[in-house]
């Protein structure tokens, strides 16, 4: 930084010391002239001086200038080195309160499922994939094929991503943004998505060569969407999902979720189970119809099927049955499942399905069954 203040000053002051010489002060002899030497200013002419003056008062007021400005910015770097230390402290004490709170192990920041097909993992979150499971699990309770679910996913994703949402172009609402005003149902039915799923299977069925035409076409003539070909883009995921949750593509859905807040036990039901294992049974046959359910682990779990089925067929349904319950893990609280000698659970986002053996095997992911454990049951 330039300091001409100082330097102005201290020429000023030199300037004012080398205007005398030694020979001014020298009396002249008789009769003598004094000698001519050009440098004759003496200290009290420099003194006087209107242009010396001004100069000094100039440097004067730089000086105090200087000296106000490196106190001005110390101020302002005390400041800022205070701000500074504070916000220190309180990244310092939230970074413990985190470590203190947070379990060990992986932390899922981002809930989400995760569809296998052909090498491709297609992503959806988890209510998604939920509405995903229900599509699906009403086709299957239809008894229409893997098709009709890769049709109807891919549809729901293009109309209402997925979502049950209560809004829409005009009075569409729902996963597949039905209206009213075309005959597909009242509101409320429209916003129940079991509903909201036949109504659009009952016309879906009527397309004849549905399984074999072009995804754009049969949705076409269901929905008959201004936009047609846009349902295209969505039939990759959808048959990425349908073949997981139908069963015919094992151990290839999969979620990585947060912990369960609430693991509070709860009192055993009449039904021999926790409320949370109710509710899940509950939900089990209102999509996937009538489906053997046994109370285990005093209540904490349930045994959907029938344990040490065989079978192409029973092998199938079962693996149907663990994705589903996968897909809806995060709105039942469910912490694992298991199924034909391998484990999805929650506090493994990283694990998958895990392969399990021996007794551990049999008693967790049985054969030809799907055990379901909720919050607060023991994961082994």
């Amino acid at each position: 930084m330039n300091r001409p203040t100082s330097r102005a000053a201290g020429t000023t002051r030199t300037a004012a010391r080398s205007g005398p010489t030694r020979h001014a002060g020298r009396r002249a002899s008789p009769g003598t002239a004094p000698r001519a030497t050009g440098r004759t200013t003496s200290r009290s002419a420099a003194a006087s001086s209107p242009d010396s003056r001004r100069a000094a008062r100039r440097g004067s007021s730089a000086a105090e200038g200087s000296g106000s400005t490196r106190r001005r910015l110390g101020g302002s770097l005390a400041r800022m080195l205070g701000v500074l230390v504070v916000v220190g402290v309180l990244v310092a004490g939230a970074w413990v309160a985190v470590q203190q709170v947070l379990p060990s192990g992986p932390v899922v920041v981002v809930e989400r499922c995760t569809a296998t097909a052909e090498g491709t993992e297609h992503d959806l979150a988890p209510d998604q994939a939920g509405n995903a499971a229900l599509i699906t699990a009403v086709a299957q309770q239809r008894g229409l094929p893997a098709r009709a679910a890769t049709v109807a996913i891919a549809t729901a994703v293009q109309e209402s991503k997925l979502r049950n949402i209560a809004y829409g172009d005009r009075d569409s609402l729902g996963l597949f943004q039905q209206r009213p005003s075309q005959g597909w149902g009242t509101p409320e039915q429209l916003q129940d998505p079991v509903y909201a799923t036949n109504a659009f299977y009952d016309v879906l069925v009527q397309v004849d060569g549905y399984t074999d035409l072009p995804i754009t076409e049969v949705a076409q003539r269901v929905q008959r969407s201004a936009y047609p070909e846009a349902y295209a883009d969505h039939e990759p995921e959808g048959r990425a999902y349908a073949s997981a949750l139908t069963g015919h593509s094992p151990a290839a859905l999969t979620c990585r979720l947060r912990p369960v807040t609430d693991v509070s036990a709860q009192a055993v039901g009449e039904d021999g189970l926790w409320p949370r294992a109710s509710e899940l049974v509950a939900r089990v046959h209102a999509e996937r119809g009538s489906v053997p359910v046994t109370p285990a682990d005093r209540g904490t779990a349930v045994v959907l099927g029938t344990a040490g089925a065989t079978g192409e067929d029973a092998v199938r349904s079962t693996w149907s049955t663990a994705q589903w319950a996968v897909a809806h893990a995060r709105d039942l609280q469910v912490v694992a499942v298991g199924t034909e000698g391998r484990q999805w659970r929650r506090d493994q986002p990283e694990a998958g399905w895990a392969e399990l053996t021996g007794e551990a095997a049999q008693r967790l992911a049985p054969p030809g069954a799907t055990v379901v454990v909720v919050a607060g049951g023991a994961v082994e």
